[in-house]
């Protein structure tokens, strides 16, 4: 007799949000490339030229060596650079420095942060709602930690303060707090005086504070012609506990390459290194070394100026022309290249942020719903209905044509919704 489940040694593993939207979306014909399609959907900014970029990456170098195993935690002259460009970029004049003892590369932001939650002691982590949304099923998976929510309030634009971190720090017991900043998917910025107030309430409370810094270069209010970065506000390298997560995906606009790093004390990356050696064994060898000339100080400052002017430009196109369509914005995303839009004006069809998206692929445009961002580790909170369950995300990543394409069909299914 045939087993009802052949496969009951193994768990059913959800699909994070975006990934769950690109399946749904294949299935009804979309593929990269397709140009009746508008990916407003993935979390990825255009990888082509854009103007006054930096060259883009052609080759990768060959030898015998790129044959060879690295280190778990990458080789150490890309340790080395990212160490230099950040001190370059937020520390000149500062005492304590960063050295490739402090930096560990992986495989992709996913695979850092899984070594640094998988190396966690026994506590209790906050993390943001709304968030990204890779963060619950991570958050889930490792039994040593229990995740805390901390929901920030859309009529206060979303935004995360240095006082509402000191409260639930010292209210919930929180050991660590985990978030991406500009925020994924609101663009909402922790930044100046109000990060540095970040760093010392957690300096002061013996908090560790881990900082998913992806989008630090898409910052739209800048004076200083630099990205955001907590790395300015570190007092001692080695002691205060300050992680950050980066990569090449979205600052460098290379999502394929999957690299990406960690910044920490010395003491944290050794435990990410024991992490790394069961987890994953370590990054891809040739491409460390391949894009060693991307972490120059000039060929870093040219593609951030480049990011800076360009999302910018096309940020101000979408959000006139959702705000024009009835979109609500609850906040002015000052980072990123998202818009995470209420649903409140829609007409009745419309309001509900799965039935939008599931509408929105019949005229061939992907967003995602809200609610995919409530994120809730092991479904604690699944009895109670997601308070982001109106809102959607919707990129501006893609290059313009694209993005407009899919504002029109957005615009079209909202018309034809009003006139049923």
């Amino acid at each position: 007799m045939a087993l009802e489940n052949p496969f009951s040694a193994f768990r059913p593993v959800p699909k994070t949000g975006v990934i769950y939207v690109m399946d749904k979306a294949q299935e009804l014909g979309y593929a990269a490339g397709n140009a009746e399609w508008a990916n407003l959907g993935q979390g990825a900014a255009e990888t082509g030229r854009i103007p006054n970029c930096a060259e883009r990456l052609s080759q990768v170098p060959q030898s015998d060596q790129m044959y060879e195993y690295s280190s778990v935690i990458g080789i150490t002259e890309l340790r080395q650079a990212v160490a230099n460009l950040y001190n370059h970029r937020y520390r000149q004049g500062m005492k304590s420095q960063y050295t490739h003892e402090n930096v560990a590369i992986s495989s992709g932001g996913r695979a850092g942060l899984t070594r640094i939650v998988a190396a966690l002691g026994q506590i209790n982590l906050g993390h943001f709602i709304p968030d990204y949304t890779a963060y619950e099923e991570l958050l889930g998976l490792f039994r040593n930690i229990i995740p805390i929510p901390i929901m920030l309030d859309p009529a206060k634009g979303f935004r995360a303060t240095a006082e509402l971190l000191r409260q639930r720090i010292t209210g919930l017991g929180l050991g660590a707090v985990l978030f991406s900043n500009p925020c994924n998917p609101t663009g909402e910025v922790i930044c100046g005086e109000n990060l540095a107030e970040c760093v010392d309430v957690m300096r002061q409370l013996h908090s560790c504070l881990i900082i998913d810094e992806f989008y630090s270069h898409y910052h739209y209010d800048v004076k200083a012609n630099h990205p955001i970065s907590s790395a300015a506000y570190v007092e001692d390298v080695n002691t205060d506990q300050v992680i950050i997560v980066d990569g090449l995906s979205k600052n460098w606009r290379y999502p394929g390459l999957r690299v990406s790093w960690t910044i920490a004390p010395k003491d944290v990356i050794e435990s990410i290194s024991s992490a790394a050696s069961f987890l994953d064994g370590g990054p891809n060898h040739p491409m460390q070394r391949a894009i060693i000339p991307l972490l120059t100080p000039e060929v870093a400052h040219t593609e951030t100026i480049a990011i800076q002017e360009h999302f910018k430009e096309k940020r101000e196109v979408v959000l006139k022309r959702l705000v024009e369509m009835g979109f609500v914005l609850h906040n002015d995303p000052q980072g990123g290249f998202y818009a995470f839009v209420s649903l409140e004006n829609m007409p009745p069809s419309l309001r509900d942020g799965r039935q939008f998206f599931k509408k929105a692929l019949e005229y061939k445009v992907i967003c995602v719903p809200g609610e995919f961002f409530d994120v809730d580790p092991g479904k604690r909170r699944s009895h109670i209905p997601s308070r982001l369950s109106h809102y959607v995300r919707i990129s501006y990543g893609p290059p313009i044509a694209e993005v407009m394409r899919g504002l029109d069909g957005l615009q079209r299914c909202i018309q034809d919704a009003k006139s049923l």
